[in-house]
């Protein structure tokens, strides 16, 4: 026994030892533990008739060490050879390693300190030991001390379980020397292997899978979640999530943290059909739905509030396939607790906080970019018309932004000050994107007089801002940056239209 984390140490080895006469060995502080709680030890020192050197640094690296644990039982060799040198047979092996993830995440951790948390003997002891799994049970993970007592009380004893703690030791210890790899990269210790502006030299995707999927985005082909994706959601009710079910829940969570203000958004595919504010939930459930009232059939819904029975009562109208929100009232779950297959998510913590980067897999490998993050900020804008934008034209210039960046490029919202009145999404060119949202206003009898224009990326022709102005919108929100700039102004200023440049462009592909 030689663990860091000592949380369930002293009750499990009083079982070893009381229960099933193990004799143990142990260094340092995890000896230390145990005789201060009456538990027999033997110091490994004593043990290899070899003392601790180089500050504890050199302790467990010794053949009556590896030798107990390596020696293969079936053997006779193998057991002569043990025999022969004294070493005794090492059945268990209970190690964690020095903490040295926790230990370089503290932004203040010095090289010198980095280097002496770097563990050696205990991954050596670790692999050892599941190398030698049919013989040798290993374990590195403080949870797994109950099942390891349960086997041992069972009768068919630890033969079925060493093999699968020995994967989760390999696997352990991958992700160590993983870490280690990417704390010395990042200190330019190694230019092959350095970080370049926040990215590896080596990419490893180590997660756990949480769920074999019912298919992927069709039903002949698979999936799988991998992750901590229960760690940003909790299932109340409803059908076991879809590949599909995951990317939607993703999308709407990253949407409705652009809101302060009390807001519902309705997406498909991933992609908002609207997006609305109001004093109440049921107000802003009212101008989301307005937007567009046939896509949101099997869509998602999501709210930045509890969830309470009047828009509960709106929603079981609907064919809905999702609701999220931060929460739900005992009458809100009664009401859509009818509908079973309904999967209703509450949304846990600041979603989306830990994932400061996103991967793609393409043709031979993997992306791996920045997320865009980059927050609206209107005191950075820059009014390039003649007009100034009013009061009420600004506030719907921060609402249509806050949107269209997470609506697929290219992307132009028409909206107010507290709702999406058009959203066209995904097409080749800008004017097209525009056409379709003025397209879905008209279908949905909502009129764009006065409305603004919001445009993931730069105009690259004056024709989009003057099919805007022909539609009504008063005013334009977009990146700029295009060589044609001075024309698309001009045909601001042609049609009395205020507009901005953000200078941040918000592609989503």
């Amino acid at each position: 026994l030689s663990v860091s984390d000592k949380s369930g140490l002293v009750a499990f080895a009083q079982s070893l030892s009381d229960d099933f006469g193990y004799r143990i060995l142990s260094t340092g502080g995890t000896a230390r533990a145990l005789v201060e709680n009456g538990i027999p030890v033997t110091e490994v020192s004593d043990y290899t008739g070899f003392p601790e050197l180089m500050d504890g640094r050199v302790k467990t690296l010794h053949p009556k060490v590896h030798g107990g644990i390596l020696c293969r039982r079936s053997r006779p060799d193998d057991c002569a050879a043990a025999e022969e040198h004294g070493i005794g047979l090492i059945d268990l092996v209970v190690v964690n390693l020095y903490p040295f993830e926790s230990t370089v995440a503290d932004p203040s951790t010095t090289l010198e300190v980095a280097l002496e948390n770097i563990d050696i003997g205990g991954p050596s002891m670790v692999r050892s030991a599941a190398k030698n799994f049919p013989d040798v049970t290993v374990v590195c993970d403080p949870s797994d001390y109950p099942r390891v007592l349960a086997a041992m009380s069972a009768e068919s004893g630890l033969q079925d379980l060493r093999k699968t703690l020995a994967l989760k030791a390999f696997r352990r210890t991958s992700a160590y020397d993983a870490s280690i790899t990417e704390y010395l990269g990042s200190q330019g210790s190694t230019p092959d292997l350095a970080s370049v502006a926040g990215f590896p030299g080596v990419l490893r995707l180590e997660t756990d899978r949480e769920a074999v999927l019912r298919y992927g985005e069709n039903p002949h082909q698979q999936a799988a979640l991998y992750g901590r994706f229960h760690e940003c959601f909790e299932q109340l009710q409803g059908k076991a999530l879809s590949f599909i079910n995951v990317l939607d829940i993703s999308a709407a969570a990253y949407l409705i943290g652009e809101f302060e203000q009390t807001t519902v958004a309705i997406l498909k595919h991933t992609t908002p059909c609207g997006v609305g504010s109001g004093p109440t939930l049921a107000e802003a459930w009212e101008a989301a739905l307005a937007t567009d009232r046939e896509a949101p059939f099997g869509g998602i819904i999501v709210a930045n509030r509890t969830l309470e029975a009047d828009l509960a009562a709106k929603i079981s109208e609907l064919f809905t396939e999702i609701v999220i929100a931060p929460g739900f009232t005992s009458e809100a779950l009664a009401l859509l607790g009818k509908r079973t297959n309904l999967r209703l998510m509450t949304a846990k913590g600041s979603l989306g906080a830990d994932a400061l980067q996103e991967v793609r897999s393409v043709a031979g490998g993997y992306l791996l970019q920045d997320r865009d993050l980059k927050k609206a900020n209107p005191d950075a804008w820059k009014v390039v018309s003649v007009r100034e934008p009013t009061v009420g034209e600004r506030e719907a210039m921060l609402f249509g932004w806050r949107v269209v960046k997470h609506v697929k490029s290219n992307a132009i919202v028409y909206a107010a000050a507290d709702r999406t009145l058009g959203i066209g999404a995904g097409q080749m060119s800008r004017v097209d994107a525009s056409r379709i949202a003025v397209w879905k206003a008209a279908n949905a009898s909502l009129s764009l007089a006065g409305s603004v224009i919001a445009s993931d990326a730069l105009f690259p022709f004056a024709d989009g801002l003057k099919a805007a102005a022909e539609a009504g919108a008063t005013a334009a929100v977009q990146p700029g940056g295009s060589m044609r700039d001075e024309e698309v102004i001009a045909a601001a200023d042609q049609h009395g239209m205020a507009m901005v440049f953000t200078g941040v462009r918000h592609f989503r592909h």
